[in-house]
């Protein structure tokens, strides 16, 4: 870092290589991100927590909550052809940004006093056709209605947010829920559609979220 503070560790520990971003701290520098060469990453935010969490297998995007916002599969994993991967970037402090675009390109960019290093922490783990992942199992009632009430929950503690914001009805009754919380009322009623349970279950779980 320009305070002379040390920003990128690469390390090898026997057959693997790891990349691990440090805090701009002089002592007892917090890890920001791990990046290891067998597949496994993970990047934390400034309080410690998981924000991103990353195997051979694909990986997932939490909010400062713990709240899962993102969650996907490699694609080059998937018997069947997917849809490219959103591109995902986050800036881990004001120098130090990382990029993911598929799990061959992960970048991890150093930017400071006008120069830039870029590092590719990606690896592309190839699978025969006899180690191929299995399919994801179908979610069963329970699970869906735990599922359900989990993000009825949460946007009822968002409303609760607004009424202490705007305390007249008027205004936080007209606003929406978080886009994520929009995004998993979405993709729970795509689950439903797959999952073998009954019309009335799914409406009612519909009900639940839409409420």
């Amino acid at each position: 870092y320009p305070s002379g503070n040390l920003a990128i560790i690469i390390a090898q520990a026997k057959d693997q290589l790891m990349c691990i971003v440090q805090e701009d701290e002089p002592r007892t520098a917090k890890i920001r991100a791990l990046f290891q060469s067998d597949g496994r990453s993970t990047c934390y935010y400034p309080s410690g927590d998981e924000w991103i969490n990353m195997s051979m297998q694909g990986g997932q995007y939490l909010d400062q909550a713990g709240n899962r916002v993102r969650r996907w599969m490699w694609p080059n994993l998937l018997p069947e052809p997917q849809v490219p991967l959103s591109p995902i970037f986050i800036s881990l402090n004001h120098y130090v940004g990382v990029r993911i675009l598929a799990q061959d390109k992960i970048f991890v960019s150093f930017l400071a006093m006008g120069r830039q290093a870029k590092l590719n922490m990606g690896t592309k783990v190839q699978v025969s056709t006899d180690s191929q992942l299995p399919p994801p199992a179908r979610l069963g009632e329970d699970e869906l209605l735990l599922l359900a009430f989990r993000v009825k929950i949460l946007q009822l503690f968002d409303r609760m947010r607004g009424c202490l914001n705007f305390p007249s009805s008027e205004q936080w009754n007209k606003m929406q829920p978080p886009m994520y919380l929009i995004s998993q009322a979405v993709k729970i009623l795509e689950l439903c559609m797959t999952a073998d349970i009954s019309d009335e279950l799914a409406n009612s779980i519909k009900a639940i979220v839409n409420a």
